[in-house]
């Protein structure tokens, strides 16, 4: 089912720090099933701010099976929604919401042991994975390694702290803080591939025998993490991250080749296929994208972070040619079984066709 943004009210706003918020919804009876979710999860958020219309998304908090539907979202410099959010946003507002989506999950099966590895913001995710193996696996253990500039800002402090006192045997906090100084000075700093090769090395965190590591936290984190873990030897599949902008590191989006523009000078008539319902509409030389094309031509495509990275404009090309800019998100396999991402999408052909109900 292609997903659709909801109006839900807002029904709490916790500060979490200076910086952040805990913003809940009340989720209606009929939408339940609709926003049933699994913990690592997002939701899409849409708003009108400053006579535009902006969304974001941001990991649920909140465990299946708990009273609220939570997530965290912290302000970040520039931010437009997360200023809105955290200063504007008030209890008993209705906010535009997009069901639960993402990839980045708790494992399947009863027994793992999990290390957690977050810094800032990219705690949400893992507060819910935490909650939820820590409840319903009474055999696996999590570790979580959460980085920080000072005590003042790490978000979701006491409630990390209430898991920690609840399962002192099954659950390891490590704390690191780069503004704050700490006795041990391992803990002084941020996260990098470097400290986090330390720590294994002298065992206060074990990566090899972990089922799944988890990364989520700034681009320049998650990739210099991601190769110092291979690089120790820990098996690529089992290393998971979540990013919701890309790092210093992550290629540019790619110029349009000769094909593209050579398409898109002479006019290309695209085709989609949602819900059921087939719309057409022409892309020329004003749109660089799928995506700017359908707005173009005043059709809404589903879409959140129109940066290659969430998935949320996973379609099938059935008919023509295309290339993507960029890509974060779509494995080798749905690239191989002819997926693309609409936000992504520059046509070849001069007749493409896109199947969002493709699963």
């Amino acid at each position: 089912m292609v997903p659709r943004f909801h109006d839900l009210t807002v029904t709490d706003i916790e500060r979490q720090t200076p910086e952040a918020v805990a913003v809940a919804f009340a989720v209606p009876d009929e939408l339940r099933e609709e926003f049933a979710f699994k913990p690592g999860q997002y939701l899409t958020l849409a708003a009108t701010v400053d006579g535009q219309d902006v969304r974001r998304s941001y990991s649920i908090c909140s465990a299946p099976g708990e009273t609220m539907l939570k997530v965290g979202v912290k302000k970040v410099a520039d931010g437009r929604f997360s200023r809105f959010v955290n200063e504007v946003l008030s209890i008993g507002d209705t906010i535009r919401v997009m069901p639960p989506e993402g990839r980045f999950t708790s494992l399947a099966g009863e027994r793992h042991d999990y290390l957690l590895i977050a810094s800032g913001s990219g705690i949400t995710p893992m507060l819910s994975i935490a909650k939820t193996v820590l409840a319903h696996e009474p055999a696996s253990t999590v570790t979580l390694v959460y980085g920080n500039r000072t005590t003042d800002t790490i978000m979701f402090r006491e409630e990390l702290q209430d898991l920690k006192d609840a399962h002192m045997r099954r659950f390891s906090l490590v704390n690191l803080l780069s503004r704050e100084k700490q006795d041990v000075d391992l803990l002084n700093g941020r996260i990098d591939g470097g400290r986090i090769r330390r720590m294994a090395e002298l065992g206060l965190i074990d990566p090899f025998s972990s089922d799944g590591v988890f990364l989520c936290g700034p681009g320049e984190m998650i990739d210099d993490v991601s190769l110092a873990l291979k690089d120790l030897g820990v098996d690529p599949d089992r290393i998971r991250f979540e990013r919701f902008t890309p790092s210093g590191e992550a290629p540019a989006p790619r110029a349009p080749s000769a094909a593209a523009q050579k398409a898109v000078a002479e006019g290309v008539s695209i085709e989609v296929v949602l819900d059921g319902v087939r719309r057409g509409f022409p892309m020329g030389e004003g749109a660089s994208t799928v995506l700017d094309a359908a707005h173009a031509a005043g059709l809404e495509l589903p879409y959140s972070c129109a940066g290659g990275m969430c998935c949320t404009c996973r379609c099938r090309v059935v008919e023509g040619q295309s290339e993507m800019a960029v890509n974060f998100s779509l494995e080798p396999w749905e690239i191989e079984a002819g997926f693309t991402l609409a936000c992504q999408t520059r046509p070849l052909s001069q007749r493409l066709v896109l199947d969002f109900d493709a699963t």
